[in-house]
């Protein structure tokens, strides 16, 4: 038998216990520390108390925002029984009754979590179904929650569909997902959603704090703030960065820094960020180029420097809005917002928006970001030193200013059906395709040939025949929009040429009048194969 290899690993202290990321160690336990999530809260706690508790429920949102952890608080409140055994379904569970330890712990026989990302087929969902039949072994509900229920096959989500809709009375169901657009109807029909949102930066930053204080650690406001923004709502990606901050701090000695974690995330230094934009807004080309390789020299990544410009052109313009503080924000910075806001123009912060924005775009994708993120800076600088459109016309103008408005003018009284009555037949079209009837007015243009008209009473000629629908639908619609019944009549007489008829001869009229010019008649002499356009403009082609 071989002899064993001594790696000299020193063998753990008794009592030992692995690190556990703060991710896990400070995932809620109950309800009050889910942050965020006020309103589905109060809607189960609602149904709790009113017996209205639905078969199945769906829980949606973005990454880290508490979708599992809220299915595994949902599953103790329906199976707590209280320190005293004798307990019910409450949105409070105890914590301390054994259906609460085993869910926390994972490890209760009929609370049964599956991953449906590596469970898609509809195999793994007959498991489910055959086993649903039975009752809860020591729970009051035999509960299955499924992650990333969006991963099931179609055959899965179709077997799964009848037991879904009637299951037993002892089974939840409890789905979640990050992309429900990619759940069927057929199951989002079938449950209760709730969706949870992404988590203010306000509140993540103020929970991070806690958590710094419970693990013994310093951190600067300012840190946490640019931990929260960088977790985009997510609680979390953001105890996975403060986790990482916290390490990089102890390592270097002292507290987590804001230089720290912008250095660790390889954020732009913000206010590097402002003085980028003030010499942007400046026009100081080469100053502002030498700023971006300063950033780009320290590891900043260019696509961060653009989106730190975007964001403070919003800050900016939310400002300017009159929108509330970001306390978030730095004081200098919002200070500098401000300034920025009561100088800078509406025109000129949406232009420097799209103008990043479109940078942001192309460094994205290009195969020299850095490079790429010079010449959006240098097509910003051109456009800020451009006036706004008004200006430029002001200016082309003699710098005329624009006369003073006008002093308000009350609107004038709406007019009664009797006035909207036609002087003349090509009137009654006209009302026709102010009325938006546009079917009904092409077929009177090519078929209605006036013999008189004389209102409430139209007579068109038989010899160009129209159906009795069309000449009912004249007649309704000019009865709702006059207020007055009129009579459409057809007679045995000529009459005059139709709408589209006297349009084309005056078309050819004024091509004869043109072929009629020396110049004209030369040109087609000389270009025999030349087309006459004619030159009146159509303000609406129906035909």
């Amino acid at each position: 038998m071989a002899e064993s290899l001594d790696l000299e690993t020193p063998p753990p202290p008794a009592g030992a216990q692995p690190y556990r990321v703060l991710a896990r160690k400070y995932r809620p336990q109950s309800f009050k520390a889910l942050i965020g999530q006020d309103a589905m809260v109060q809607t189960l706690a609602n149904a709790i108390k009113r017996d209205r508790i639905a078969h199945a429920f769906l829980l949606t949102g973005v990454r880290g925002v508490g979708k599992t952890s809220t299915a595994r608080l949902i599953a103790k409140a329906l199976n707590c029984v209280g320190p005293d055994g004798q307990g019910g379904p409450t949105i409070d569970p105890c914590g301390v009754c054994e259906p609460c330890r085993a869910i926390a712990e994972g490890r209760h026989i009929d609370v049964i979590e599956m991953d449906a990302a590596s469970h898609t087929g509809i195999d793994d969902v007959r498991e489910i179904i055959e086993a649903s039949r039975y009752a809860a072994v020591s729970a009051r509900y035999k509960i299955y929650i499924v992650d990333e229920v969006h991963m099931l096959s179609k055959a899965a989500f179709n077997g799964l569909l009848k037991t879904l809709e009637e299951p037993p009375a002892h089974v939840k169901f409890l789905f979640a997902t990050t992309e429900v657009n990619k759940v069927p109807v057929t199951v989002l029909s079938r449950c209760q959603r709730f969706d949870l949102r992404r988590i203010p930066a306000t509140l993540l930053a103020d929970h991070f704090a806690r958590v710094v204080e419970a693990e013994g650690a310093r951190a600067e406001p300012e840190a946490l703030a640019l931990i929260a923004r960088a977790a985009e709502g997510s609680a979390r990606d953001g105890l996975s960065i403060l986790d990482q901050a916290i390490a990089h701090a102890d390592l270097a000695g002292g507290g987590v820094s804001a230089d720290a974690v912008r250095e660790m995330l390889g954020l732009s230094d913000r206010s590097a960020v402002r003085d980028l934009l003030g010499l942007v807004l400046a026009g100081d080309a080469p100053g502002a180029l030498a700023a971006l390789r300063r950033q780009y020299d320290l590891g900043v990544d260019p696509l961060g420097v653009i989106r730190a410009l975007l964001e403070a052109v919003h800050g900016v313009t939310q400002i300017k809005v009159g929108a509330p503080d970001d306390m978030a924000q730095p004081a200098e910075e919002r200070a500098a917002y401000r300034d920025w806001a009561d100088k800078l123009s509406f025109p000129l912060l949406h232009r420097l928006w799209q103008l990043f924005l479109k940078g942001h775009e192309e460094v994205q994708r290009a195969a020299l970001p850095i490079e790429t993120a010079e010449m959006a800076l240098l097509r910003a600088i051109h456009a800020s030193t451009l006036p706004d459109p008004g200006e430029l016309a002001r200016r082309l103008a003699g710098g005329a200013m624009p006369a003073p408005a006008a002093a308000p003018v009350a609107p004038p009284a709406p007019p009664s059906p009797a006035d909207r009555v036609p002087s003349e037949f090509a009137g009654v079209l006209a009302l026709l395709d102010d009325l938006n009837k546009l079917e009904l007015l092409v077929r009177l243009k090519r078929g209605a040939s006036l013999v008189r008209y004389a209102p409430p009473e139209i007579v068109l000629s038989g010899a160009r025949p129209l159906s009795t629908d069309t000449l009912t639908e004249l007649a309704a619609v000019l009865r709702e929009a006059t207020g007055m019944p009129w009579k459409i009549a057809v007679a045995d007489a000529p009459g005059a040429p139709t709408m589209f008829e006297a349009e084309q001869d005056a078309v050819q009229a004024r091509h004869d009048a043109a072929r009629a010019h020396p110049i004209v008649a030369a040109a087609f002499e000389a270009f025999p194969e030349a087309e006459l356009i004619d030159p009146k403009p159509a303000k609406r082609s129906i035909t």
